[in-house]
């Protein structure tokens, strides 16, 4: 079977081609800007305008023609409705126009699927950390289960956010990686509750310090120091809780290497095995829509009435029923 993915929750819009479990083509464009962060409404506009030239992108990297698709998934949450109403309304053009049979897909549950397609992971711990989310998943009793997570900001709209201040454009954290490398250890907040993170004291700590002239290389460096080490203790201790021997790295944040070299260390000190998932899926992708809406097709064999499909932008992944 092939199936066609459309992602659409945030920054980027992208379209992938899955037949079975063999990738035949994807096409994405990000949108960007040099000062701030997201604006919905101007994410939402670069997805309009950009959706047709990759629909036509991603069939000649194929070699497909869309009538040869067998079925569309969509990303329907959670993620910014004006951005996920675009993903919506195109996937219900083609479905009608093509009459093909359309799959919601949770997109947390899509880069949970694609992490394990690519690697050779089997039931691990998954580090799920991208801009909105950090959240730490196991399946366990049927479902993906939430075991922590940030309690206020995700890391990567953290890392924003703290970009954002000290004027480095968005998104923020590749260069908060690189200018990581040239600074020292300054203390900031660590704040680890039970099994959940919160990163909102150390930005609002790490924002005054800057205020008081603070190296920016040092400020990038102690939050990459911390926020790693507190997403390493929450999943190690998921690991041991779950007495699972995989940990799986997956969402945008997957991209930083000092973090992939924090849970690598971890892991083999517990000897268990590490994975992330490879660099050009780790973030938003329309292959990961299209890996999971293809298994939820396959397992349950019947479609919502495409009137009745809508998004769902805070739809949780410990809500999706796994059938697979």
């Amino acid at each position: 079977m092939i199936c066609l993915g459309i992602e659409s929750t945030a920054h980027s819009f992208s379209i992938g081609i899955l037949k079975d479990s063999k990738i035949l083509g994807e096409a994405k464009s990000m949108y960007t800007t040099e000062k701030g962060g997201i604006i919905p409404i101007g994410a939402a506009k670069h997805h309009r305008e950009i959706k047709d030239k990759l629909l036509k992108e991603v069939l000649e990297q194929a070699n497909i023609k869309i009538t040869e698709v067998d079925l569309i998934a969509f990303s329907a949450g959670p993620g910014l409705a004006p951005c996920l109403l675009v993903g919506l309304n195109f996937a219900k053009e083609l479905a009608k126009k093509y009459n093909k049979p359309l799959i919601p897909v949770n997109h947390i549950v899509g880069h949970l699927e694609i992490g394990k397609l690519l690697t050779e992971a089997r039931d691990p711990v998954y580090v799920f950390v991208s801009g909105a989310n950090t959240q730490i998943i196991a399946f366990e009793g049927g479902k993906y289960r939430i075991f922590g997570e940030a309690l206020s900001i995700g890391l990567g709209n953290a890392f924003d956010k703290f970009g954002r201040v000290v004027g480095l454009g968005f998104p923020a954290g590749p260069q908060i990686e690189e200018l990581a490398k040239k600074g020292k250890y300054i203390e900031l907040p660590y704040n680890v509750k039970g099994m959940d993170v919160d990163f909102s004291g150390i930005i609002t700590r790490a924002e005054q310090l800057h205020k008081k002239r603070a190296n920016v290389e040092d400020l990038c460096f102690s939050l990459q120091e911390t926020c790693f080490a507190m997403v390493t203790e929450i999943t190690e201790r998921a690991m041991a809780h779950t007495n699972k021997k995989e940990a799986l790295l997956i969402g945008g944040v997957a991209a930083n290497k000092r973090f992939v070299e924090m849970l690598s260390i971890m892991c083999k000190e517990r000897n268990a095995k590490f994975y992330a998932c490879p660099m050009k899926y780790s973030g938003d992708n329309g292959m990961q829509i299209a890996v999971a809406g293809l298994k939820e097709y396959k397992a349950v064999k019947n479609v919502p009435d495409l009137d009745r499909i809508d998004i769902n932008p805070n739809w949780r992944v410990d809500q999706v029923e796994v059938k697979w």
